[in-house]
């Protein structure tokens, strides 16, 4: 893979060379192979610590679920606008939300966070979409409550939110269902872990495509 290396996210030559050499560096420590074990190097590189290879979980072949995804142009939905940001806006045809923008009134009646409440005004439109939670567990909670009642069932979920509250029992929760799933174990995780694993798969799904 290095030797025909692409990364659509870097514009000048400076910045592929840089890219370049990092994942090798990083591949040389990880190994290739799997699809799993790139989106693990790009995590690895976004965060600088080679330890975050040890909590990367994987389940039910998310990586072909979001090349899939990505085909249909199915929407990306993520938990506030940092994630949006980091989003590769190019190599797809996917739009792209915030939850954070949504439910504002929804949020104040029920007395629950802005995130949880755009999950739940969002809710119709979630199944068969990509979703990316990297900082909110409430969030993810209300997104597990979905999908454990069937109400919603997306293509692909990245749950890797960050924190001591609920942060770790809501990946757990994630991991035992039945859905193609990206996550973190602990209380590691965070807005560099979930723009690093769509964007290596956005970025495998471009070069596939040209």
């Amino acid at each position: 893979m290095i030797e025909n290396y692409t990364d659509i996210g870097a514009s000048t030559p400076e910045g592929l060379e840089i890219s370049r050499k990092s994942r090798e560096l990083i591949s040389s420590l990880i190994g290739e192979r799997s699809f799993e074990d790139r989106i693990t190097q790009r995590c690895v590189i976004a965060t600088g610590d080679p330890s975050v290879a040890e909590i990367m979980r994987f389940q039910n072949e998310p990586f072909r679920a979001g090349l899939r995804a990505l085909e249909r142009g199915a929407p990306i939905f993520v938990d506030i606008k940092m994630v949006q940001a980091g989003v590769l806006k190019k190599g797809h045809k996917s739009p792209i939300q915030a939850f954070i923008d949504q439910g504002g009134e929804l949020a104040e009646s029920l007395g629950i966070t802005r995130t949880s409440a755009g999950v739940l005004a969002l809710k119709e439109k979630l199944s068969g979409s990509i979703v990316l939670i990297g900082n909110a567990p409430s969030a993810l909670m209300t997104l597990c409550e979905l999908m454990e009642m069937g109400t919603v069932l997306p293509d692909l979920v990245v749950g890797v939110p960050v924190g001591f509250v609920n942060a770790q029992e809501s990946k757990e929760r994630l991991r035992k269902i039945a859905v193609p799933s990206i996550s973190t174990a602990g209380t590691r995780g965070g807005t560099p872990i979930a723009v690093a694993a769509i964007n290596e798969i956005i970025n495998t799904y471009a070069r596939e495509r040209s």
